[in-house]
């Protein structure tokens, strides 16, 4: 099923380790064992993964995670950066986490680590830009290789605590 884009998915919020896309069963069975990973930034899923039919076919080839402008990216688990700089006018980050697995962050506003830097779980690696051109509201979009292919990043990410999205006012 296809979901249209910068629709908030409320499952991605309660439950963000189920996933929306579709996973082989080979690639759900791995990606199931390794859930855990730290949010790169905290906010609502706006577009779900949508894998492509066949290699070059259209599809979202990640989560697109809203987050203000300037918002700081954390890696999410330990690697080392293999791709920092930009693409096309726009600045990515790509993350090598060992075992075939990946992560890209895209539309960076500023990259705070180069190409053969170890980062480290929670560190500092860049600043949220405006996400996809043309997006009406700023965000991170966040994408998952395993072994080369693209998985939903979803099955990567930890629980996240609604009491990040929860502000109190004081008590008159």
């Amino acid at each position: 099923m296809r979901r249209g884009p910068w629709i908030i998915v409320a499952l991605a919020i309660l439950a963000p380790a189920i996933s929306v896309g579709r996973v082989s069963t080979a690639t759900a069975a791995t990606a199931s064992t390794t859930g855990g990973w730290t949010w790169p930034v905290v906010g609502p899923v706006i577009q779900a993964f949508d894998p492509p039919d066949t290699p070059y076919g259209s599809g979202h080839r990640g989560i697109d995670i809203a987050a203000s402008f300037g918002t700081t990216v954390v890696a999410p688990a330990d690697g080392t950066v293999t791709f920092a700089g930009p693409v096309g006018g726009y600045l990515f980050i790509t993350v090598d986490h060992g075992g075939g697995l990946s992560s890209t962050y895209s539309w960076l506003s500023a990259k705070l680590v180069r190409k053969g830097d170890h980062v480290l779980r929670d560190q500092p690696i860049g600043l949220t830009g405006w996400g996809h051109p043309a997006a009406p509201i700023p965000h991170l979009h966040l994408g998952v290789k395993l072994d080369g292919s693209y998985v939903d990043p979803l099955s990567y990410l930890g629980p996240i605590s609604l009491a990040s999205f929860v502000r109190l006012a004081p008590f008159p």
